[in-house]
């Protein structure tokens, strides 16, 4: 069992170890790496998102199970994490929601499709694009929400209006380009149309440059992140992410939701996978918890490998 699970996800992740060679030896330059990142989140990945979305169905299952069942497992990882940092580690505020993300935010774009796709095919997407279209959302307000508070508790900056600041969100929501690709295959597939002919072929090839790129870029893109000391907590939310969260999220989704097992297994490894970047995004942008993030991210991505086998193991597959 385990080396069929190894020739699954083995060349998922040794695309991402040639990506982190490229940009760790300088055979490419890190440039090159944003740019590819930036047709990965601005054009291929929404692409890939409309294209099953849009010639898919649910197969009459209901997705508040799944969304129950995922961000459960969020909610426990980064209540956790957060209080862990704050009351354990004596860190402020912000650095305390850094934490929260950092343990539950996972790299549902760049590790997560590929995974799936590798061990399901487009059958395991559906599920996957099910969670993604209210992931991405729902995790953004709640990062910008308690990340605004926070600066207000550690007196960083004044209170905004709750209205104004969800303006903002929301403006930036509409404009993000996997949004988008989420709300147009939704409203194709509504009108019943079907892609065939030149629009199906461009959307085929373009998808399928989505899931090589995504890991390449993201190989290249952990050498800007390291492991910069303070590894105590780095190390704690990273069993957070990559083991308690798939944990949660299991025995809810086959255990109390009672989905079904496809819907158990895509939910799980979704989990399973790294911390996303946008938890540095977040450290950047509010000044704190850089070492933390970057080494949640870090850590998480080189550990994938390992716990994804052993989740494969457990579920069976």
């Amino acid at each position: 069992m385990v080396d069929q699970i190894l020739s699954i996800v083995l060349p998922v992740f040794a695309l991402i170890g040639i990506g982190y060679a490229a940009a760790r030896f300088g055979i490419l330059d890190a440039k090159i790496g944003d740019a590819l990142g930036q047709f990965i989140y601005v054009i291929a990945i929404p692409v890939l998102i409309f294209r099953t979305l849009a010639t898919s169905s649910l197969g009459g299952v209901s997705p508040w199970g799944l969304w129950i069942s995922y961000f459960t497992g969020v909610a426990v990882v980064w209540t956790i994490g957060m209080l862990t940092v704050r009351h354990l580690f004596g860190r402020e505020a912000r650095a305390g929601v850094i934490a929260g993300i950092s343990a539950g935010f996972a790299n549902t774009v760049l590790v997560g499709i590929p995974l799936i796709t590798a061990i399901y095919g487009d059958e395991g997407l559906v599920p996957l694009f099910v969670l993604i279209s209210i992931h991405l959302p729902v995790l953004t307000v709640v990062c910008a929400v308690l990340m605004e508070r926070a600066a207000v508790l550690d007196g960083t900056q004044e209170a905004k209006p709750l209205g104004e600041l969800l303006i903002g969100i929301a403006r930036n929501l509409a404009t993000n380009p996997i949004v988008i690709g989420i709300i147009a295959g939704g409203a194709w597939r509504m009108t019943g149309l079907p892609i065939e002919g030149v629009l199906a072929d461009v959307l085929s090839r373009i998808a399928g440059s989505a899931i090589p790129v995504a890991l390449f870029s993201l190989g290249m893109s952990i050498v800007a992140y390291g492991i910069r000391g303070n590894l105590v907590p780095g190390l704690l939310l990273s069993v957070l992410k990559i083991a308690v969260m798939p944990a949660v999220v299991y025995l809810m989704a086959a255990h109390v939701v009672h989905l079904p097992p496809l819907w158990v297994s895509v939910a799980t490894l979704t989990a399973a996978c790294p911390t996303g970047i946008n938890a540095f995004l977040f450290a950047n942008r509010y000044g704190t918890g850089h070492a933390m993030s970057a080494n949640s991210i870090t850590m998480t991505t080189g550990l994938a490998l390992v716990s994804t086998v052993l989740w494969m193991a457990f579920l069976g597959l």
